[in-house]
């Protein structure tokens, strides 16, 4: 069970993309060593923006791993390799979707959903997401899924796919359609999705 998480977003500077996909696969010997860290996906979104989103257990683990080497290490190639600080966003995890063991094929496909509950509907809007979780559980193309809150208030759904087959099948599967016929009494913003590729990840181990 997790109930903490990060999503850290990384501007490259220019004509650095390749050596800054180079630092986010070197870092996962690292995280693999990090028992508090559950989960970990370093994420390529696209026009330069790189980014890594990991789970953990508990307030302790989160804590562990950005006093540990692969956050001292980025902090120590920031100005070659990023274009402005790194930004840094602390999670509440509802609910999840994990492997018990690595999965055959690694994950290649990402969603990062984000929306914001319409005034005095957070509650409901939580309620939905825990409730999502059956659903994806019977989707097996979809390997892990996390229920998430945001420190800003948003929340959203993070997901990881072996293909994109396996990602369309899950954005017009059930968690989608059910979203959409409550977006109007739920939400106070439009769903906003992202549509990383994953470079590299922990999961099931």
């Amino acid at each position: 069970m997790v109930s903490k998480g990060l999503l850290v977003r990384l501007e490259a500077r220019h004509g650095r993309q390749a050596e800054m996909e180079d630092f986010l696969c070197s870092a996962l010997p690292a995280v693999r060593q990090e028992a508090g860290t559950i989960a970990w996906f370093a994420l390529r979104f696209g026009r330069g923006e790189y980014g890594i989103l990991d789970v953990f257990a508990d307030d302790a683990g989160r804590e562990a791993h950005l006093a540990g080497v692969v956050a001292r290490t980025l902090m120590a190639q920031a100005e070659v390799l990023l274009s402005e600080p790194p930004r840094i966003q602390r999670l509440d995890v509802l609910a999840d979707k994990l492997p018990t063991l690595q999965p055959a094929e690694p994950d290649t496909k990402a969603l990062l959903l984000s929306f914001l509950p319409k005034s005095g509907h957070a509650a409901q809007v939580e309620q939905f997401l825990r409730d999502a979780q059956p659903m994806v559980q019977e989707e097996p193309g979809t390997t892990a899924w996390f229920a998430l809150h945001f420190d800003d208030g948003h929340y959203g759904i993070f997901d990881t796919f072996p293909d994109n087959g396996a990602r369309l099948h899950h954005l017009t599967g059930r968690v989608p359609r059910e979203l959409a016929k409550h977006a109007l009494s739920l939400l106070g913003s439009l769903p906003d999705p992202e549509l990383p590729g994953v470079l590299a990840e922990k999961l099931g181990e």
